[in-house]
């Protein structure tokens, strides 16, 4: 539900009646993952997705009988071997959904969801923690997460510690899946599954090099949903003028605003400068952090030069393997904007364990699954991510 956080943030601020449905679990070649929704209000306006239009119709009556109603449902959806038109993922796979209405004038679930949307619409980290699995009478209770283990809301009282502690363990670690536990809050005693949504401000992707491929490349970040940095040390090509689309354009040395800047591990550095003197003093210390991604533009000749180069700085074998250079994939790129798809493709493969293989003829997984950061949201700078 995260996902689409903004959208649903201002519903709560314009006191609309929706509901909304939430993909909770997944087999086989589903396209969306635990978290994606469709949200539909009062009046029939839908926001959102769960299926990439598979099951869009069904669930979006889902969400009006639930309006109607009051009352949250969960429902299966997967693909049906005698009728290739009915209601199912064509796919093969299958997803759980849970529908929920949030009424204006619920006083007890709506608060929880509007504040934790809140959050998630302002960039403020926090986890959702929700009933998915169990007891009719309990699906879609919630509970609000923040950093500290503060919470707000309740799932029942033997069950918000536990489950403020699952959902901040997550939140750490930037991450939205599910939770078996206990309706006591053990182990044991009646099962209980908790769909627990994290969400983080938005990921950095700093670009380093104010050159002409940098203005595509701020435009690609963006639209993935990256808060992104150009930084060069030349003030006359490094003005927002030229790159307007940017959050930020820095005028420093790359190295010396790298050490003075928050990088994590979720953040992607894109190196488009191809000058030893702002490359190696900057790569030195990018290939030493735990950070998502380094890539250096440059030829294959200049790519050995700088490895020697790093060498001769202390860096070893494993180190200088999370460098990739030359930077993006082989697409046949020549234009700034095909080179930037080219290096937000190897990007994207990173991030989700992608081989970059055409899918053509291939006896590879189209949907990998691997765990990843939220905040790209794609659809916003909170993404789902299983």
């Amino acid at each position: 539900m995260l996902d689409i956080a903004a959208e649903l943030h201002r519903w709560c601020e314009e006191g609309r009646d929706f509901a909304v449905a939430t993909v909770v679990s997944v087999g086989g070649s589903a396209p969306r993952q635990p978290g994606a929704a469709l949200a539909v209000d009062a009046a029939g306006t839908a926001v959102g997705s769960v299926s990439g239009g598979c099951v869009e119709g069904a669930v979006y009556d889902l969400c009006q009988d639930a309006l109607r109603t009051g009352r949250a449902v969960r429902e299966s959806f997967g693909y049906s071997d005698e009728d290739a038109f009915a209601v199912g993922l064509t796919c093969g796979g299958t997803i759980g959904i849970l529908v929920t209405p949030v009424p204006a004038a619920d006083t007890g679930l709506r608060p929880v969801l509007a504040a934790a949307l809140s959050a998630a619409a302002h960039g403020r980290p926090a986890a959702l923690a929700r009933i998915v699995e169990g007891p009719a009478e309990l699906l879609g209770r919630a509970l609000l997460v923040r950093p500290d283990g503060s919470y707000e809301g309740s799932l029942g009282p033997a069950l918000d510690r536990t489950a403020a502690d699952e959902a901040r363990a997550l939140l750490e670690a930037g991450r939205t899946a599910t939770v078996g536990v206990g309706a006591d809050g053990g182990r044991c005693g009646e099962p209980l599954t908790l769909l627990v949504e994290s969400a983080l401000p938005p990921p950095r992707m700093i670009v380093f090099g104010a050159v002409d491929f940098a203005g595509a490349l701020v435009r690609i970040g963006k639209f993935l949903g990256y808060h992104v940095t150009v930084c060069d040390a030349r003030p006359v090509f490094a003005t927002a003028r030229r790159f307007p689309e940017a959050d930020e354009v820095v005028v420093e040395w790359p190295h010396r605003y790298l050490d003075a800047t928050e990088a994590d591990a979720r953040t992607v550095l894109c190196v488009l400068t191809h000058d030893a003197k702002f490359d190696i003093p900057l790569l030195e210390r990018a290939l030493r952090r735990p950070l998502a991604y380094v890539g250096a533009m440059g030829s294959r000749r200049t790519h050995e030069d700088r490895l020697r180069r790093l060498r001769e700085a202390g860096l070893g074998d494993l180190e200088l393997a999370r460098l990739r250079s030359p930077i993006g994939l082989d697409l046949g790129a020549r234009t700034p904007e095909e080179t930037a798809l080219s290096i937000a493709s190897e990007i994207v493969a990173t991030r989700r364990g992608g081989g970059g293989t055409p899918l053509t003829g291939a006896r590879i997984p189209i949907h990998h699954d691997v765990p990843a950061p939220l905040g790209l949201g794609p659809t916003g700078p909170i993404g789902s991510v299983a």
